[in-house]
């Protein structure tokens, strides 16, 4: 579980310029050069690397980690952004280090910047994270926020997210904000792959917060060229990476982890389907059965043809699910529990067909990333789902692209 984490600390997100497309708005380095005795990534975070040689690790050194603190460096208050750019006071770059010296709370001290982030934080971010209404213990509002003085990753994770949201609202100012996400985001993985081997009943619940803000950071970035969620051009899915660590903590610890505060709390009962939704409903389901019978009749492997209309009855039913919560009025954030919930329910066996790029598989993606259509009205999920059906229909051989002409033109209407 360690290693899936710690792999996040060389992906660094930097900012393409030039305008948004829909192939993606930002790219990442794709892995780190690991150079000894500390890769060039952590070189420039001033922060100690994890492909250092661990053999001179004392045996102590792991059972320290629990009783380390961390406290932020004190603003050196650079000007960012100059007055005359931007017709406000001027702001602070955000240091956002981390250092192993004891807290102490009378000196402790947090950057302006960073302090501007917190406050954005609890006055907008955290009400797009989550819809309210549900929301009855105030995890987002009021738990997160408070871990955050005691766990770093969980304070770190939740200023980047926050500089993305302001980035999202300010594109003037983007350029900068997504550098304040950076450098948090860097140091809030630090922070928790360091204490991942220490996964016990007292420090589940924020462990697993910071894997689902990891998780919430990486789409807030947009969708990077070649990354297609559970495929990419080369190598693992970056984002694939990160589901299987929320899921290899939630398998370890999941009674601990959902109760108390986090215990679900179920939603209101929707028996029919508001029948100005009803007709788009039936049509996309025609057309799930349509690829479903498709694969009965030409896949010749009679294991990944089981897989794939297993993939395909499955889909029947997160659509079901995501037309009920839309008629109760809600989309964008509230569909990410089922239609994230599809990707995270597939066996690695069908999930190895979509990385090898099986063209049957697919095409079965495809109809999924119909959903990611209905999301866009949250910030976090903008572009995702073109950017998603287009790098499907690029990697399909041209006698496939008639199966997925219906997502297309959903997405593309």
């Amino acid at each position: 579980m360690t290693n899936i984490l710690r792999s996040l600390l060389c992906f660094a997100f930097i900012r393409r310029n030039k305008p948004y497309e829909d192939t993606g708005k930002y790219a990442y380095i794709p892995q780190c050069d690991e150079k000894k005795p500390s890769c060039t990534n952590c070189q420039q975070h001033s922060i100690e690397c994890d492909f250092a040689d661990s053999a001179s690790a004392s045996p102590s050194s792991s059972a320290s980690l629990s009783s380390r603190r961390y406290r932020f460096k004190q603003s050196t208050y650079k000007p960012a952004l100059s007055p005359k750019d931007t017709g406000q006071r001027t702001t602070t770059v955000s240091s956002g280090v981390q250092c192993d010296l004891p807290v102490d709370y009378g000196s402790s001290s947090i950057s302006m910047a960073d302090l501007q982030l917190y406050h954005h934080y609890l006055t907008s971010t955290y009400k797009t994270l989550v819809y309210e209404p549900e929301d009855v213990h105030n995890v987002y509002q009021k738990h997160i926020p408070q871990w955050g003085f005691t766990f770093p990753s969980v304070l770190h994770l939740m200023l980047a997210i926050s500089a993305l949201h302001l980035g999202s609202e300010q594109p003037e100012h983007r350029e900068h904000h997504f550098r304040q996400a950076d450098e948090h985001f860097t140091f809030g993985v630090r922070s928790i792959t360091s204490i991942l081997t220490q996964l016990n009943s007292e420090n589940c619940q924020m462990i697993y917060v910071s894997a689902v803000l990891i998780c919430l950071v990486y789409f807030g970035h947009g969708p990077p060229p070649g990354e297609y969620l559970v495929f990419s051009e080369t190598g693992k899915a970056e984002w694939l990476v990160l589901m299987r660590g929320v899921r290899s903590i939630l398998e370890s610890r999941r009674q601990e982890i959902f109760t108390g505060i986090l215990e679900p709390v179920p939603g209101p009962r929707v028996d029919e389907i508001d029948p100005l939704l009803l007709d788009e409903l039936e049509m996309h389901k025609r057309h799930i059965l349509d690829v479903k019978q498709f694969i009965k009749l030409n896949v010749v492997d009679e294991s990944t043809r089981d897989m794939c209309v297993a993939a395909c009855t499955n889909l029947l039913s997160t659509f079901e699910e995501v037309y009920k919560t839309r008629t109760l009025g809600r989309d964008g954030i509230c569909l990410m529990a089922p239609v994230i919930g599809w990707i995270y329910r597939l066996p690695e066996s069908f999930v190895s067909l979509l990385e090898g790029k099986n063209a049957f598989a697919l095409v079965v993606l495809a109809q999924w990333s119909i959903l990611l259509r209905y999301m866009q009205s949250s910030w976090l999920m903008v572009g995702w789902d073109r950017h998603v059906v287009s790098g499907i229909h690029m990697s399909l051989r041209g006698e496939f692209h008639p199966w997925v002409e219906w997502p297309w033109s959903v997405i593309y209407a």
